[in-house]
């Protein structure tokens, strides 16, 4: 995950292959229940951060919010729930109704995401940076209000693109917490 990028642009077709790739991910009864914003013109990313920076941060950002503010390119992952439930209520899935109950997890916000690591994928294949991270919670109405995001999706995430700066080391918690052993996450036959 990059949090610090190069003032410089990113090629379209990059963005347009990391998208296609994001529509190959698997999705339950193919629902395909997901769309994408993409924000990738400077007036765009310039609101993307007015709209969702602390007020008072954009005047005097820290090294986080300065290094995520010139990624040239966000895109926001939104799922749809109502895209399952309707696909799960036809003939040739055998429900009769649209209970969210039957679901053991819900696979709407799931697919959303591994769409989203295949856009992740992509950069890195391209040699370009990305960062998956969370819209605060209190802004997510103001995004939705001034990106004009459907009612039936909603957003899981954002993902920022970009060529990585020079000095886009490590940074936050992989810097300070080793990764976790395979054979402490492996559980083979029994989780014990």
């Amino acid at each position: 995950m990059v949090r610090n990028y190069a003032d410089r642009p990113v090629d379209r077709a990059i963005v347009d292959r990391a998208l296609r790739n994001a529509t190959r991910a698997p999705s339950a009864g193919f629902s395909q229940g997901w769309g994408f914003l993409v924000l990738d013109t400077p007036g765009d990313v310039r609101r993307w951060w007015q709209v969702t920076a602390e007020p008072g941060s954009l005047e005097a950002p820290d090294r986080w919010l300065r290094g995520m503010m010139r990624a040239p390119v966000v895109i926001v992952p939104c799922s749809s729930k109502a895209a399952y439930l309707d696909r799960y209520a036809e003939a040739d899935k055998g429900w009769t109704d649209r209970d969210e109950a039957r679901w053991p997890a819900p696979f709407w916000h799931m697919d959303a995401a591994m769409a989203s690591l295949l856009i992740l994928q992509t950069a890195v294949d391209e040699g370009l940076g990305a960062c998956f991270f969370g819209i605060p919670v209190e802004r997510v109405g103001a995004v939705r209000e001034e990106f004009g995001i459907d009612p039936a999706h909603d957003p899981v995430g954002v993902i920022t693109l970009g060529h990585r700066a020079e000095d886009a080391g490590a940074q936050g918690s992989p810097s300070r917490r080793p990764r976790k052993p395979v054979a402490e996450v492996v559980h083979r036959g029994h989780w014990r």
